[in-house]
């Protein structure tokens, strides 16, 4: 290599296929966290900030396009699409996170059960797991849902039901591989019962993938929940939440208006995408091993 070529690759305008990965990767890490904490804002902001009743009805103002005074239009019956977006999006989260959250702790329960006890306890919850795989989620989500009232909680049982088995499989994995470690074996050469390794050991170490699992199960529980409210099995129709405008707007989209269905929609797809940018480098955090075979 003359030293003219050397001069060029360690200038300015040459960068390294890693640093490019490295500056794409923190953008959009960054562009992740500004859209979750703009979803966070909304969410907590809007509501109590705008003094504006989002079940108003003004009958001279149905479907309207979006304009300044309405950015995002109206539905038909004249409500403020925007404000209505803001609230079903309030709803659909917090039906998200309750069934995230519920279905982490079952998933996490039975998952470090079985790879603590192993042998028959092992057996025979794995293939409870299995048995449960083999019914499809939003099959078993409507068996559910319709054995009780329509309402939040019956979602919230529904969604956190059916998916807490990729949790379950993800703590097991983590805990027989655990199993293996010398501190592990030294514990119980020591004395330490099967619960006391558990306790003190294993489930602290397999508490960060189980969090990530709750973050990652978010999003897919929203849209477990707007596919249930889309069928007129979720949420009351009287309540705003994502699902229940996307149903509403049908009528709407054949006819030719299309923002009714677009923006509830926007405001499924893109904390989806923003929630699973924040994870995938949650992910990259608590796996080095992956991270650096990323940045090869």
């Amino acid at each position: 290599m003359t030293p003219v070529e050397t001069d060029v690759r360690s200038g300015p305008g040459w960068r390294s296929p890693g640093t490019k990965r490295r500056s794409t990767r923190t953008l959009r890490i960054r562009t992740s966290a500004a859209l979750v904490a703009l979803t966070v804002l909304a969410v907590l902001l809007v509501p109590p900030l705008v003094q504006l009743d989002q079940q108003a009805v003004d009958l001279a103002a149905k479907l309207q396009p979006p304009s300044w005074a309405h950015p995002f239009g109206t539905d038909d019956v004249g409500r403020d699409l925007l404000l209505r977006c803001v609230y079903g999006l309030r709803v659909s989260l917090l039906v998200g996170v309750a069934a995230a959250l519920t279905a982490t702790v079952i998933g996490t329960a039975v998952g470090a059960t079985a790879g603590a006890l192993g042998g028959w306890a092992d057996r025979a919850l794995m293939r409870v797991v299995d048995t449960v795989s083999s019914v499809p989620h939003l099959l078993l989500g409507i068996f559910i849902v319709a054995m009780f009232r329509p309402g939040v909680w019956p979602v919230i049982v529904s969604v956190a039901l059916t998916h807490w088995l990729s949790t379950a499989r993800i703590v097991r994995a983590e805990v027989l591989s655990l199993r293996s470690r010398p501190y592990i074996d030294a514990a119980v050469s020591g004395g330490a019962s099967r619960w006391r390794v558990a306790v003190r050991h294993l489930l602290p170490a397999v508490l960060p993938q189980a969090a990530l699992a709750a973050v990652l199960m978010v999003p897919h529980a929203m849209w477990h929940e707007s596919a249930l409210s889309f069928l007129g099995l979720g949420l009351p129709t009287h309540l705003a939440s994502l699902g229940n405008l996307i149903q509403g707007a049908r009528g709407s989209l054949l006819a030719g208006q299309w923002w009714p269905t677009l923006f509830p929609g926007l405001f499924i797809i893109v904390p989806t995408l923003a929630i699973a940018g924040l994870s995938g480098a949650w992910r990259e955090r608590i796996n080095p091993r992956r991270r650096s075979e990323l940045m090869l």
